[in-house]
């Protein structure tokens, strides 16, 4: 199939990308628009996202934000400096669990409709990384169906078919690899 998984908005039910023949990426591989690519192709392609946008946002869940291992200490760390480089916010999702009748879009995301907040800050690139896969499934077609934000979902497991680009495997080394792109791209390197 031909299905490509760009960004929205595509319509109130947006159809699953896997039911299009989307398939998850294999080891050392991502997934861009619906296409799977060579790993060093994504980082490359979402570091020029993160620099091009002109709004770009960080969704750390609560596996970077609840997580007091060294290595989610260093992950959050690393979110900060890549967040730092791309001029990127950053916006908390603690907490998945809705919260009506009352939210603040500004300072949280609710899974049943995370585009509240991509509406409320203008955010055009989107970048999830510590959510659970469920729910980042969940969020990331809730937002290709009803905005016009480009998702990245950087996953410690196998990706995301829902997102326009995604990474598996992303571990702390991984961050550090797109913290160095975004800093060789800045300086006008390929």
């Amino acid at each position: 199939m031909n299905y490509k998984v760009l960004k929205g908005p595509e319509g109130y039910l947006p159809p699953a990308a896997s039911l299009h023949g989307v398939c998850l990426p294999e080891k050392g591989e991502g997934i861009i628009e619906g296409k799977c690519v060579i790993r060093d192709v994504c980082i490359r392609h979402i570091a020029k996202s993160l620099l091009e946008a002109k709004n770009p946002t960080f969704f750390p869940g609560p596996l970077v934000i609840w997580r007091t291992t060294d290595y989610a200490l260093e992950r959050g760390k690393l979110i900060r400096e890549i967040a730092k480089e791309a001029d990127a916010k950053i916006i908390p999702m603690p907490d998945y669990r809705p919260k009506y009748p009352m939210i603040n879009p500004s300072v949280e995301i609710n899974p049943n409709h995370p585009n509240l907040t991509i509406w409320h800050n203008k955010i055009d690139v989107g970048i999830f990384i510590g959510v659970h896969c469920h729910q980042a499934n969940l969020a990331l077609k809730i937002i290709r169906g009803g905005t016009d934000c480009y998702t990245v979902a950087l996953c410690a497991e196998e990706g995301h078919e829902e997102a326009n680009a995604s990474l598996r495997d992303t571990d702390n080394n991984t961050l550090k690899i797109l913290l160095d792109i975004v800093k060789e791209m800045k300086k006008g390197g390929a």
